[in-house]
């Protein structure tokens, strides 16, 4: 671990399914695979499943996995409702609400003992989180530069540079790393954007494209080092 504390990633998306946990899991695979103990932290889940009285996220047990099972699922996910919905809607549904200290401070187990976290929020930017913070609020506090997935589709350049302007001025400025496109379904055929969205991305914006994932690949389209990619929180 570096003196100042562990490298981070605060992964989001330009919008729901677009398989953030999926490229989650990829990185935390390859930082395992290069020597590094990793930390998955997935704040809050909603759209869990109910197993035998228990919520279970699926995205969190695959960030776990991935990450080769440090600390505990509860640690990877301390708050879990079924409804698909966003959190705090989800969690009304139960009748509880979101624990907005837990939010932030669910992630100091993973300070202690990680080489590098990655933190998955839920949706895109400016989904609510809580009924006061939008998923912006919790990437500006805990301090991580941000990993933007986007689906590379018919739509991928306007999301993403959507998204890269909404965090150059929310709070006065997020800081991406960089981009990966991914594809979380089988394409259409009919979708040539595929081809041109990469070419497109990387030349409008100022934030590097890292990678491309296609559909149903377990490897990066280029290699990235990915420790290099995360940074440790801003103070």
């Amino acid at each position: 671990m570096e003196p100042g504390g562990p490298r981070g990633l605060f992964i989001t998306g330009t919008d729901t399914e677009v398989g953030k946990t999926y490229v989650a899991a990829m990185i935390a695979c390859r930082l395992r695979k290069s020597g590094y103990t990793v930390g998955v932290y997935k704040p809050v889940a909603s759209g869990c499943r109910d197993l035998h009285g228990e919520i279970v996220s699926d995205d969190a047990l695959l960030l776990w996995e991935a990450a080769g099972r440090p600390g505990t699922p509860d640690e990877v996910c301390p708050q879990r409702f079924l409804a698909p919905l966003a959190p705090h809607l989800a969690a009304a549904k139960e009748n509880r609400r979101i624990d907005r200290d837990l939010l932030r401070r669910g992630l100091d187990p993973w300070l202690a003992r990680s080489d590098v976290v990655l933190v998955e929020g839920v949706g895109g930017l400016l989904s609510p989180i809580s009924a006061e913070d939008y998923v912006a609020d919790l990437a500006y506090e805990l301090g991580f530069p941000l990993l933007i997935v986007s689906r590379n589709c018919l739509g991928a350049i306007n999301h993403t540079l959507t998204t890269l302007t909404a965090a150059a001025v929310y709070r006065g400025g997020l800081h991406p790393a960089g981009i990966v496109l991914n594809e979380p379904s089988c394409p259409d055929p009919a979708d040539v954007s595929r081809e041109d969205n990469p070419r497109e991305i990387a030349a409008r914006s100022t934030v590097p494209l890292l990678a491309v994932v296609r559909f149903g690949a377990s490897e990066f389209s280029s290699p990235v080092d990915w420790y290099q990619v995360a940074r440790p929180a801003r103070c």
